[in-house]
């Protein structure tokens, strides 16, 4: 599942904007790869992310994976939920299993992200 009105990276993080904030998560494509998520680790509020840069990390039974900024900005909120459940990425990776929010400060970086069909392109190369 590609949602059309997300941008998404090479790295299966996806990216939805909203004003001067951007909220990310990772692609249903990347959390079907990874199987069960048992583990979430997210950086703290305030934390400045560059794009392409690591924020975190996400844990499966089988592999631990890094997590990619897709923009530069500073994280203005962090999916609590997830430290808790963080099978919400497999259940809803688009919705209740998001991860971070960042203030971008740089909106030109995120014409540089795939749109939803490049990504269906891309994947489908796999």
């Amino acid at each position: 599942m590609i949602k059309d009105n997300l941008l998404y990276t090479k790295e299966h993080e996806w990216l939805s904007i909203d004003g001067q904030d951007a909220t990310v998560g990772v692609t249903d494509f990347a959390q079907n790869e990874l199987g069960d998520i048992v583990f979430v680790e997210l950086p703290a509020k305030g934390t400045k992310v560059v794009a392409g840069a690591p924020f975190g990390t996400i844990e499966a039974v089988k592999t631990v994976a890094e997590l990619y900024a897709p923009v530069s900005g500073e994280i203005v909120a962090v999916n609590q939920k997830l430290l808790d459940e963080a099978i919400l990425v497999n259940t809803d990776c688009y919705g209740a299993g998001w991860m971070i929010k960042i203030r971008v400060s740089d909106p030109q970086e995120a014409k540089k992200l795939l749109s939803a069909a490049e990504y269906g392109e891309m994947i489908a190369s796999h």
